[in-house]
């Protein structure tokens, strides 16, 4: 497997002791580097983009305080950061919410030390890491998603737009129309307009119903 040398690491954990043991074991090691560690604050996201690291480690309770948004946001500054998981829960609903969102590694809470760090060590080398009691999940997951790729035919049956479908990814990811009216570049009104469309083409009673309806036709969301 091919590591890459020094693999940078960024510690995100909001239990100071949790914090500095994972900092300390992995900077311990002759192929990775700690290149950061601090809790969730303000200041998180411009240190992990100072820090530029190869992998962002984070821990369940921070997972449980960062939105979407700030996950999205790091991901989107350091365009090839890694996220590993750690200190988690075997439920299957948040393993395959947190593989949405991105996550390579998923560490659980019972998990040793030498797990962890095998863990982004395979991250940082560009695998991906789960526990062997979630992998059904993924099975499942998998063969669901082959069963219901968009063909044109749900597309049509739906009737969005392309700048429809892609409202719909970002009232997904929490966004409100002024902040999708920022990031397309469009006016307020517009987006309300392409909304109110949406709504009446799925039958909709309000814009997360339609990112639902969506999602259960299997269009991405």
């Amino acid at each position: 497997m091919s590591i890459p040398e020094r693999a940078a690491v960024f510690v995100l954990a909001q239990n100071r002791l949790l914090r500095e043991a994972l900092a300390h074991i992995l900077d311990k090691k002759s192929d990775l580097t700690v290149v950061g560690a601090s809790a969730l604050s303000p200041l998180s996201l411009e240190q992990i983009m100072e820090a530029s690291p190869d992998v962002l480690v984070i821990d369940h309770f921070t997972v449980a305080e960062a939105n979407r948004e700030f996950v999205h946001e790091a991901q989107r500054c350091v365009p090839e950061l890694k996220l590993v998981m750690i200190g988690m829960d075997s439920d299957e609903q948040t393993f395959m919410y947190l593989v949405r969102e991105g996550a390579l590694g998923y560490v659980l809470k019972d998990a040793s030390a030498i797990e962890v760090v095998n863990t982004v060590r395979s991250v940082a080398s560009g695998e991906a890491v789960c526990p062997p009691q979630l992998n059904k999940a993924l099975f499942r997951y998998v063969a669901r998603q082959l069963n219901q790729i968009p063909s044109f035919g749900v597309k049509a049956s739906l009737g969005l737009t392309n700048r429809e479908q892609q409202l719909v990814e970002l009232i997904g990811r929490g966004l409100t129309n002024k902040e999708i009216a920022s990031r397309l570049n469009l006016a307020d009104q517009t987006v309300r307009n392409h909304v109110h469309r949406m709504l009446r083409k799925v039958g909709a009673t309000d814009r997360l119903a339609v990112v639902e309806i969506c999602r259960i036709e299997g269009l991405p969301v």
